[in-house]
């Protein structure tokens, strides 16, 4: 697998855990209880998420977005 950048959403729960979310891997989530353990996680997801692609000779979506802050 060659190496590539991802986006990734990363965000607290109501108990404090860091909840990592890949937009464009629909379903790829992962947690952990400080950022870098989250981080951490979602690579390793990613990472196997877009292998179970490739094994099965599925297309592996590509990463396409643009980040906005919205101030209301």
């Amino acid at each position: 697998m060659n190496q590539q950048t991802r986006q990734v959403i990363l965000s607290r729960d109501e108990d404090g855990v860091w909840i990592a979310e890949c937009p464009s891997l629909k379903g790829c989530n992962s947690q952990g209880q400080t950022k870098e353990e989250a981080l951490s996680n979602i690579k390793e997801a990613i990472a196997g998420y877009v292998a179970a692609l490739e094994e099965d000779g599925l297309p592996v979506p590509e990463d396409h977005f643009e980040a906005f802050l919205v101030v209301v």
